[in-house]
């Protein structure tokens, strides 16, 4: 198994550290560092920023919104970052959710799966630069339909280093998870519990058997972030993550549609679920974040002493996870890059 810093998303300013991190992650032998976009900073600047000071570590986005640009926008920033790390970029792509969609970029939602296929389409359209770019749509039709009727078709004037570059697909439902196995090279599970690998399973051998398919399972990438909190108190440990679950189950998607929310009811936490979403969307954070059971943390997160870490990790090592992106301090980097490495 392979490990990746993840910093992901800004919050109210830059996370501090981040470059240290990045160079102590290259210098640690990680394999990738990620930067992600939610409604403030966005993925790519700071990814080649931190990156422009890296010479071997791969450089990732997990991930880049669908609905923040064109595909052949993402498809230019994608090609462009390649080139300038010397062939180390992976383009990680998602949908995010219907608040964000409609509610940021003034998008619509509907048909996720649907506008995602179409998405990586153009993307790998581009990139392989055979032909002049065009797609029947209907989600993004190229030449645009009507207006001046000027539009032509026309193909990417820098030409890619990589046309197969690759490109990994945040995925949290069944069917988008049998998508990301059918037509992307990686897939990133944002909550991830190797206890009940099954679930994962199931869909992605649905989708490496689809016709079709690009790749085989020994060929693909499986990269979910992990949160990693060392304390000899198991409890306090979990107290630190416990906010970020109750924030995600409550409040990050509406009581009708959240996909996280769905993630933690297919692992058998449906009552547990409602009672934190129904906290939240109350007003009553801390309460949500008290309900929040100490299992449902050590379900996806690494959290206790360094011996308990240790032998939880044989659970990780046993399922699909090839990489494990860390959201974690320098000293957590350290004790992980040798409990792992």
């Amino acid at each position: 198994m392979k490990l990746g810093l993840h910093i992901g998303y800004w919050g109210a300013a830059p996370p501090p550290r981040a470059a240290e991190m990045v160079a102590e992650a290259e210098a640690l032998g990680f394999d990738s560092v990620w930067t992600a976009e939610s409604w403030g900073s966005d993925a790519f600047t700071p990814l080649a920023w931190w990156g422009s000071q890296t010479t071997r570590i791969r450089l990732g986005t997990d991930l880049v919104q669908l609905s923040a640009r064109t595909p052949t926008a993402t498809a230019m920033a994608a090609l462009t970052m390649d080139h300038l790390s010397a062939g180390r970029f992976i383009l990680g792509l998602g949908v995010s959710g219907p608040q964000v969609v409609e509610g940021w970029y003034g998008q619509p939602f509907p048909k996720p799966l649907a506008r995602t296929r179409e998405y990586v389409e153009i993307v790998r359209k581009v990139l392989a630069r055979e032909e002049r770019v065009v797609s029947s749509g209907p989600h993004y039709p190229l030449p645009f339909p009507g207006g001046t009727g000027l539009g032509k078709p026309l193909r990417s004037i820098t030409h890619p280093l990589r046309p197969d570059l690759p490109i990994y697909l945040g995925a949290e439902g069944p069917k988008n998870v049998a998508l990301a196995a059918e037509v992307a090279d990686g897939w990133f599970p944002i909550f991830y519990s190797p206890r009940h690998d099954r679930l994962y399973r199931e869909p992605l051998a649905q989708g490496f058997a689809r016709p079709g398919a690009r790749r085989k399972p020994e060929e693909f990438e499986v990269c979910p972030t992990v949160s990693v909190v060392v304390d000899d108190d198991v409890e306090r440990a979990a107290d630190a993550m416990r906010p970020m679950l109750a924030l995600y189950i409550g409040g990050m998607g509406a009581r009708e549609v959240n996909f996280h929310f769905d993630v933690f009811c297919r692992m058998g936490y449906e009552a547990e679920a409602g009672r934190i979403q129904q906290l939240y969307l109350d007003g009553r954070k801390d309460e949500a974040a008290a309900a929040v059971p100490t299992s449902m943390v050590e379900e996806i997160c690494l959290v206790g002493p360094r011996e308990k870490i240790r032998d939880d990790l044989s659970a990780w090592d046993e399922s699909v996870v090839t990489t494990m992106l860390l959201g974690a301090s320098i000293d957590t980097m350290r004790l992980m890059a040798e409990l792992v490495l």
